[in-house]
């Protein structure tokens, strides 16, 4: 005999920012086998976001593509309105997109003193303002329901600290900061509002292609750090996520879960 699904998501409508590729997909799919109302799948690919909707459509559960950058206000504004003409109100936001920006990677590489102060906006726009945006534009949602739930992709950067990337680490951890004091103002709507902190994440790749970059010199260096020797995949992130939007999730808030393998940061 079958029970209910703890993990249910009571038909709630939810945003997944940067949905079109490895984590976000990943968060976007398990959230629909989970009583999602409805996914709105966002990415600054148009693309990327419309095929992973088609995904999440062929499961049966409605689907909007909502292609902006996070960095712009207005844009996320347009997109609450269009999913609520189109889904209904939003009233579960995950935060995903992030990194430095759209079609950038992020590898230590200078001391913080040596770097282009130009280079500081790209990580900040994304990882903290994009927060900030997103968060503006669907909370009204949420605070007129009386229930929802805030999920914020941050980094064990933030959490401990990483050379040669202080402003990519300021960005996360300012994030976990406003998701700390977000969560005390929302807690009297029945909102939550948490953050995931990750630390090294493989992007989708096959199992051949995974292996062949976990025998390399260095990433068998780097796991020397880790309790369990594997980098993190998206369907680990996906399950936390979820978890976290549930209502079995619904007395947590304001707090930072790793999510690592037991990674500890060298001196």
């Amino acid at each position: 005999m079958q029970g209910r699904d703890l993990i249910d998501l009571d038909g709630q409508v939810a945003l997944v920012t940067g949905a079109g590729q490895n984590a976000g997909r990943a968060t976007a799919l398990e959230l629909a086998r989970h009583n999602a109302g409805g996914i709105a799948v966002n990415d600054f690919v148009p693309e990327r976001a419309e095929a992973v909707a088609a995904e999440v459509r062929a499961m049966g559960v409605p689907a909007l593509a909502v292609p902006f950058d996070v960095t712009d206000l207005e844009a996320a504004k347009a997109a609450n309105a269009a999913i609520t003409a189109e889904l209904g109100a939003a009233t579960v936001l995950v935060n995903n997109a992030g990194m430095a920006g759209p079609g950038a990677s992020i590898r230590p590489s200078q001391h913080f003193w040596e770097e282009d102060p130009a280079h500081w906006q790209r990580y900040l726009g994304t990882n903290l303002y994009g927060v900030y945006n997103c968060c503006f534009a669907f909370i009204p949602n949420m605070v007129e329901a009386k229930r929802g739930r805030i999920v914020t992709i941050v980094s064990d950067s933030g959490r401990v600290g990483e050379a040669k990337l202080a402003v990519y680490a300021s960005s996360k951890a300012g994030a976990q900061g406003f998701m700390r004091s977000i969560a005390k103002e929302l807690g009297r709507y029945n909102v939550t509002a948490n953050c995931v902190s990750l630390s090294a994440l493989l992007p989708d790749m096959d199992e051949d292609q995974r292996q062949q970059i976990m025998q390399g010199d260095h990433m068998r260096n780097l796991m020397t750090r880790y309790s369990i020797r594997r980098c993190g995949k998206s369907t680990d992130v996906a399950a936390l996520v979820t978890f976290l939007c549930s209502n079995a999730a619904e007395w947590i808030t304001g707090q930072t879960y790793p999510l690592n393998g037991g990674y500890a940061p060298s001196a």
